[in-house]
């Protein structure tokens, strides 16, 4: 009787040396959570573990419409990738954007695989906690996160015009409700912006604002970034002199 007694104090004993130390490293400030310091081995294959097996088994409930290939499904899906999540998940022919190069961990480049319907479906319902994947099911109705999972089944074989034309037909940012003011793309590629003053047919970027590459980077126009926070470039520089923001 006194060796199973012995066993349990020592378990106990090393659990609660465990509890211990961890509320340490929490309470010291230890461990850094900056999105630029990578997590270590350990704690990213745990987490990564975690969100594969939670996704997973949520989404093994989960039964795709018959008519999830539906050419109409599709194009609708791609107005609304297009406006909410190629800023971070890209598009044809891109390359990183400013905030997929921010984001840790980094999103998936959903331009070179697609994940299953069903998990597609769930992780734009619910999103993805500390991760900067929202939970776009607050704001879109069922049907319409289904056509985007159709499209993302569609976007690993488009080339950059065929995105951009399935885009253009797709009647743009339009779920039902919820969506930004003025974010609608028009159709043949034009976009208007309420709330940025982007002019129909002007270069906008994946995430929500004048591309800077284009508009505002020469001339001092001011441009809008993610955040919703506008700067503008130094006017035209000289060849050779720094640019500072």
């Amino acid at each position: 009787m006194k060796r199973p007694n012995t066993i349990l104090l020592f378990l106990a004993g090393t659990l609660a040396i465990v509890a211990i130390a961890g509320a340490a490293v929490v309470y010291s400030g230890t461990y850094n959570v900056a999105a630029d310091a990578p997590h270590t081995r350990p704690v990213y294959a745990l987490l990564e573990t975690a969100r594969q097996r939670s996704i997973a088994v949520r989404a093994d409930d989960l039964q795709p419409p018959a008519d999830l290939s539906s050419p109409e499904r599709i194009r609708q899906g791609a107005g609304n990738y297009d406006a909410m999540c190629a800023g971070c998940h890209l598009s044809p022919g891109t390359g990183p954007t400013e905030l997929s190069r921010g984001l840790y961990p980094a999103p998936p480049d959903l331009t070179l695989a697609a994940p299953p319907p069903a998990e597609a479906f769930w992780v734009i319902k619910h999103g993805i906690k500390a991760s900067g994947m929202p939970a776009w099911g607050t704001s879109m109705g069922d049907e319409y996160i289904w056509n985007m999972a159709a499209f993302l089944q569609e976007l690993p074989d488009l080339d950059p015009a065929r995105y951009r034309a399935l885009v253009a037909s797709s009647g743009g940012h339009s779920h039902g409700g919820g969506e930004t003011g003025g974010h609608a793309h028009a159709k043949g590629g034009g976009h208007h912006d309420e709330a940025s003053g982007v002019e129909e047919g002007m270069p906008h970027d994946d995430h929500g604002g004048q591309s800077p590459s284009r508009t505002g980077e020469d001339d001092g126009t001011p441009h809008v970034h993610a955040d919703g926070k506008s700067h503008a470039h130094e006017a035209k520089r000289e060849e050779g002199q720094p640019h500072v923001h």
